[in-house]
């Protein structure tokens, strides 16, 4: 069962129902340790953001030839499709070690001069979720990117002094969600930066394909593709679909995953036609219940929701943004035609899904 936040659910409203106003965790610990062993572990296997590899690829050729640390790399997009992936694929070409942490573990200046000290020459650091880098350690980044030194002070007033810690030279990649929250001048030190996009539905089938053959499921063509229909345009997303749609094969038709299967694992899931789930549904009701459709500002509709507004814009707008279901204006979101269209459809099944989960 997905994690749940522990907030309490929105009261009722003239009437309304009560909107449980929790967004479950994306996937648990099992889900994360199988994510491991469905990662690639080289550009050969990689699916997807062909330009960006491909460019990648050549600095990193360029960089061996050299015998030169590969250029600073930045890795923006949503959650999901491969920012990770790519760091480690990184340094699997490079041949080299990697670190990896995140912004929000890095808490005093004294944790980043204690990763950096032990990075030897080539080795790479990976920080995720760096836009969320207090603004004290961010700033002890900017001499180490450029120079491969910090400058740390101790002591304060008369007895301060400072002391240079002189680095080898490294390779950091940042990966974000967030790159409008990124310091331009932290931006303008990575040498390269790629922004990853949604996958096709083409491009989902052969992470989907090559995932099942990994977890050694019986996967049917159309399967594979009503899945990859349903994933958001996300390999996180898809990884993670498939492998409820193996539990419910496993129980439901002796571990054959066929289309039929498959699309009643996902509608058991609340996975519909659109790839949305309850939470993405719960959203748009929301903005058409309560806001009549819109526009709604970003902090209103997360104080409906009894959310952070920081989950919406990461976990939930990307996708709606990207189908065309929700578009923002100069005074807020606002659902569009197409997401009233949809959400008549499936508004009775939905409402069926409310009273279960809550």
């Amino acid at each position: 069962m997905p994690k749940r936040s522990a907030i309490p659910a929105r009261p009722a409203i003239g009437g309304e129902p009560a909107i449980p106003a929790t967004i479950p965790a994306q996937e648990n610990d099992d889900d994360r340790i199988l994510n491991l062993s469905l990662r690639p572990a080289a550009f050969a296997d990689f699916v997807g953001q062909a330009q960006v590899v491909e460019n990648l690829k050549v600095a990193i050729q360029a960089a061996k030839r050299r015998q030169e640390p590969l250029e600073h790399v930045l890795l923006a997009g949503p959650p999901g499709l491969g920012k990770t992936s790519v760091a480690h694929i990184i340094a699997h070409e490079l041949g080299a070690k990697i670190t990896a942490t995140s912004g929000p573990a890095i808490e005093r200046a004294g944790d980043l001069i204690g990763i950096l000290t032990n990075l030897g020459t080539g080795d790479v650091l990976f920080i995720d979720e760096i836009h969320r880098l207090s603004k004290v350690v961010e700033e002890f980044l900017y001499p180490a990117m450029e120079s491969s030194e910090i400058d740390f002070v101790i002591d304060k007033g008369p007895y301060a002094k400072t002391i240079k810690f002189h680095l080898k030279r490294f390779t950091l990649i940042g990966a974000t969600t967030r790159s409008g929250l990124l310091s331009n001048p932290l931006r303008s030190r990575f040498g390269m930066v790629y922004h990853l996009e949604f996958y096709a539905p083409e491009e989902l089938v052969k992470i989907i394909e090559r995932s099942a053959n990994i977890l050694g499921a019986e996967l049917e063509p159309a399967a594979a593709r009503t899945i990859a229909e349903r994933a958001r345009g996300t390999p996180r997303i898809a990884n993670r679909l498939l492998r409820r749609v193996r539990d419910y094969a496993q129980v439901k038709s002796a571990g054959k995953m066929t289309q039929g299967v498959a699309a009643a694992a996902l509608a058991a899931q609340g996975v519909d036609a659109f790839g949305l789930d309850a939470i993405d549904r719960k959203v748009l009701k929301t903005i058409v219940d309560f806001f009549g459709g819109g526009p709604v500002g970003i902090d209103a509709l997360a104080a409906a929701l009894n959310e952070e507004p920081d989950t919406i814009v990461d976990v939930v707008e990307p996708y709606l943004l990207s189908a065309g279901l929700l578009k923002r204006t100069a005074r807020g979101r606002k659902v569009t035609r197409r997401a009233m269209e949809h959400m008549a459809k499936v508004a009775p099944k939905d409402l069926e899904l409310f009273a279960a989960a809550s």
